[in-house]
């Protein structure tokens, strides 16, 4: 089996339906279903959570209370067609599609900073379509990242001519994610940033490249890092962030204003929170953005620490399985892009549930399936249907 082809060995023309669509090589049954069933229940919790902190706020719904309800089940819908796309294509299709992928996505990343881009929430990393929609491109260059460094790692180890990447070749996919990644800092979009880094690392962890590299990497982060700082490329609004993270209680009507209101409306859910669209702060407004970078909150006041475990919880079930698939594929490049995936959910929620809970400076990265936001939502169904395809395409006995 390779491609988008599906066998049904063993089962003849006279066998249909069901027998069929469950029989022991077919798509049915090699779809993960647990990562499936998670997602979809993260996007769902996520939609009741949107429509609990925005149905009140008229002057963002535009006068309907399901406006942000009804986006969001909308964007969940056109990510499941996006990922059901992407299985049907197949991971390694798209291996063969990288470059032409990688082109567009630094394009669109490049008309951010052209007048074309737009800033929202503080951060100049948009692009408005019109009729109330804009798109994100850096959530894009996060799946081409993966794709274009597991594409130069493997190429030479999959063909058996070599046991791991060498360092010529680590320096190019190095090379190749450097790119998107000095063009979003230009934005400045920090904490695309700070995923894209994070992605970079898990990516060359699972290739098998020389230890060496990975704290190299890291070395050259921490420097790069004051770098930034010293020369001034973060806005001001990125640095009263970190500083606030610092010091709570440094300016708590202004600066530490979101993570005190976040952490308030987390404490008073208790363990089985006040009920859903019956949060005091969520009610009165007083946690900012929070159909997007804090919806955690909501979940923390309306749902209690169980309900807010279980967004946890479904998180780490995606995460589970996802190691499991990098684990049995068979091929290093479905390997290296299930770990990119990984590193980039794992470190995404750590930071998104952390900035909640004040352990994380205030990044503006949303939570996976569960905030409200088109570009985010589509590109982690794109990277759902990667992990199926590379379950779906590996040997039965793997």
């Amino acid at each position: 089996m390779t491609g988008n082809s599906f066998s049904v060995s063993g089962y003849g023309p006279e066998r249909s339906g069901w027998t069929r669509l469950f029989a022991r090589d077919s798509l049915a049954r090699r779809l993960d279903w647990p990562i499936l069933f998670s997602a979809i229940a993260l996007s769902l919790i996520g939609a009741a959570l949107v429509f609990s902190a925005t149905r009140n706020r008229t002057e963002l719904n535009q006068g309907d209370p399901y406006y942000f309800l009804f986006r969001h089940l909308l964007n969940t819908g056109i990510g499941f067609a996006l990922m059901i796309g992407t299985v049907w294509l197949g991971h390694r299709t798209l291996r063969t599609a990288v470059p032409i992928l990688y082109g567009i996505s630094v394009l669109l990343i490049l008309l951010v900073l052209t007048p074309l881009g737009a800033t929202i929430n503080g951060a100049h990393a948009w692009i408005v379509i019109g009729g109330g929609f804009s798109l994100q491109p850096s959530e894009f260059v996060k799946i081409t990242i993966i794709l274009g460094m597991a594409m130069l790692l493997a190429a030479r180890v999959d063909a058996g001519d070599k046991p791991h990447p060498d360092h010529r070749t680590v320096v190019q996919a190095l090379g190749l994610a450097a790119v998107p990644i000095l063009i979003v800092l230009l934005m400045p979009d920090l904490g695309s940033v700070m995923v894209m880094v994070v992605i970079v690392l898990g990516v060359l962890l699972t290739s098998g490249a020389s230890n060496r590299w990975v704290f190299g990497l890291i070395g050259t982060g921490a420097m790069g890092a004051i770098a930034v700082w010293q020369l001034g490329v973060l806005d001001e609004y990125q640095i009263n962030r970190f500083a606030a993270f610092a010091n709570p209680e440094l300016d708590p009507a202004g600066v530490g204003y979101n993570t005190n209101q976040a952490r308030i409306a987390i404490g008073s859910g208790g363990l089985l929170g006040t009920g859903l669209f019956k949060g005091s702060q969520t009610t009165g407004q007083f946690v900012p953005e929070q159909q997007t970078d804090f919806v955690f909150t909501v979940a923390g006041e309306e749902l209690g620490f169980l309900g807010a475990g279980l967004i946890i919880l479904l998180l780490g079930v995606v995460l589970w399985r996802a190691c499991r698939i990098a684990r049995e594929t068979t091929e290093l490049y479905g390997t290296i892009v299930a770990g990119g995936i990984i590193a980039w959910f794992a470190f995404q929620s750590f930071e998104n549930i952390g900035m909640t809970l004040g352990i994380m400076p205030v990044a503006g990265l949303p939570l996976p399936f569960v905030s409200y936001g088109g570009s985010s939502m589509f590109a982690v169904w794109v990277a759902v249907g990667l992990l199926q395809s590379i379950r779906v395409e590996r040997p039965m006995s793997a």
